[in-house]
């Protein structure tokens, strides 16, 4: 019996011996550790190695690539997204797309409350005067509310904004969403444009969609009375950024957390490194020292599972 091949496309996590030895131990596989960052040099691996998986974590998979994966028989996301890889192709193929979808639940809710918070109460603007000489702390009483009479919107409610929903109900926050899936929870569903209208605070927890596709944009932003603070923990390419620039920029958002880019890194002179009132993170908010091996180890679970080896 041939010893399956793994393909490993990239990984921005560390040394790949782990994964390497799980898949030896579990399947005997012949593992391939690649550093494709382009649709070409995946294709390239694909056909050179005829895979039976492959594990990708920031390389796109395209059609063509899925095309060429004939002997394929599962892809692996290192992650909760798949927005990388053509699903209809993959799914017209054949071929499974699995992900590691809860290894950083708590991880994400809770960067996603601590950003909102640290804007709401402006502590960014708070430390800068600080450590500027200044001490006025009663300059700010006008631009703070109390949680107990705000509104958090939230645009996609699964198992993370669900959490970030329920932290902020616990200081007595009424809660509403922007959600077409089936509610499990006791929070009112709305239109986006009411969303918009009455939340002083929003938190995005939704997929990178056609549909979803900057979600948040001018228009939006300029249907936001409230000033609301803004926080992106979920997907880059749900905020048009040059737009929540401006936004927060002249002062119709109060606050602007944004932890994922549709560019990432962002480049060194993007304006929204000098906005006023941001707080910025690099893809940041999985991140514990029990999730990172959970994610490692999911992924690899996955093909193990596939391939039919002891997990």
């Amino acid at each position: 019996m041939m010893r399956p091949i793994v393909l490993l496309t990239d990984n921005d996590l560390g040394d790949r011996s782990l994964e390497t030895g799980w898949l030896r131990d579990a399947l005997d596989a012949e593992v391939v550790v690649a550093d494709c960052r382009t649709t070409e040099q995946v294709r390239e691996q694909i056909e050179r190695h005829r895979p039976a998986a492959i594990v990708t974590q920031w390389a796109p998979i395209d059609a063509a690539a899925i095309a060429a994966a004939e002997d394929c028989r599962v892809i692996s996301r290192i992650g909760i997204g798949v927005d990388m890889i053509d699903l209809t192709a993959a799914r017209e193929a054949g071929i499974p797309v699995r992900n590691v979808p809860h290894y950083c639940t708590e991880e994400v809710a809770t960067h996603a409350v601590a950003m909102a918070l640290a804007l709401w109460r402006r502590l960014p603007q708070l430390d800068a005067e600080v450590r500027a000489g200044t001490w006025a702390a009663a300059t700010h009483a006008p631009h703070i509310g109390r949680l107990s009479e705000a509104t958090l919107g939230l645009i996609g409610c699964g198992r993370i904004g669900t959490l970030v929903g329920r932290a902020f109900e616990a200081w007595g926050a009424k809660v509403i969403v922007v959600d077409p899936a089936p509610a499990n929870d006791p929070w009112a569903r709305v239109e986006l444009n009411q969303l918009a209208e009455e939340a002083d605070i929003i938190s995005l927890h939704a997929p990178l969609l056609p549909q979803t596709h900057h979600v948040v944009d001018t228009e939006l932003l300029w249907s936001m009375p409230r000033r609301p603070v803004l926080v992106n923990t979920s997907r880059g390419g749900l905020v048009d950024l040059a737009a929540a620039v401006e936004a927060v920029t002249e002062g119709r958002l109060r606050g602007l957390g944004l932890d994922v880019f549709e560019e990432e890194p962002i480049a060194g002179d993007h304006p929204v490194r000098m906005a006023p009132n941001t707080l910025l993170g690099p893809h940041a908010a999985w991140c514990s020292q029990q999730a990172l091996p959970d994610l490692r180890r999911g992924a690899i679970d996955n093909v193990i599972e596939a391939l039919g080896g002891a997990r």
